[in-house]
């Protein structure tokens, strides 16, 4: 009987000691965009690099594994070249909502590596200014896929630095132009570097 109580006890000094460990973190980060040329359908894409922000809310399952929702902004320009308009220019917004399931390696020392699966959408909105000289323009909401890997280095028990390189596989954008569909897809290359609270 005493044997039971003292493992009874044990088990809920464990349990109450997990339920204290930090299960959720939020962080933000800055990232460049970076695109490659996309050429198809008799139309030739580039698009300009890029500089935003990426604010993510993880949720952890267990000591390795976690859930984590994405937002990212960036503002970069398409230039779309094909036989009869060798110039077309669109000046866009570009967001991101994804989420994804990420692993956590087994950490070393303060460093705790990380990779990480996912799906969502990239949002392609016109702005209609100087930069743009195409008017009739819509916005694209492109589905696409998510990967990634990184590492965080733990300054403290409520906050780390996180850098991590992002790729998100998705169809190019056409912002609603028959002329301009490509029907090619392209890896959009996110590196990011930003700090982590955890609670």
């Amino acid at each position: 009987m005493k044997k039971t109580m003292l493992l009874g006890a044990l088990m809920l000094m464990s349990a109450a000691g997990y339920a204290q460990e930090s299960r959720q973190d939020v962080s933000v980060s800055g990232i460049g965009v970076f695109a490659p040329q996309v050429n198809g359908n008799a139309v030739q894409l580039n698009s300009t690099s890029a500089v935003g922000f990426l604010g993510s809310y993880r949720y952890m399952l267990t000591p390795h594994s976690a859930l984590e929702l994405n937002y990212s902004y960036a503002q970069n320009s398409y230039a779309y070249r094909t036989s009869f308009l060798p110039n077309g220019r669109v000046h866009a917004r570009q967001q991101e909502i994804t989420g994804a399931y990420v692993y956590n390696f087994r950490s070393f020392h303060n460093f705790n590596p990380f990779a990480e699966v996912g799906v969502g959408g990239l949002i392609f909105t016109p702005i209609r200014d100087s930069a743009t000289n195409l008017f009739d323009t819509k916005q694209n909401t492109n589905i696409g896929a998510l990967f990634g890997a990184g590492v965080a280095y733990e300054l403290s028990p409520s906050f780390d630095i996180r850098a991590e390189y992002r790729g998100f596989v998705v169809k190019s954008p056409d912002f609603g132009l028959t002329d301009f569909k490509t029907n090619r897809y392209e890896v959009v290359s996110i590196p990011a570097i930003g700090i982590a609270y955890h609670f």
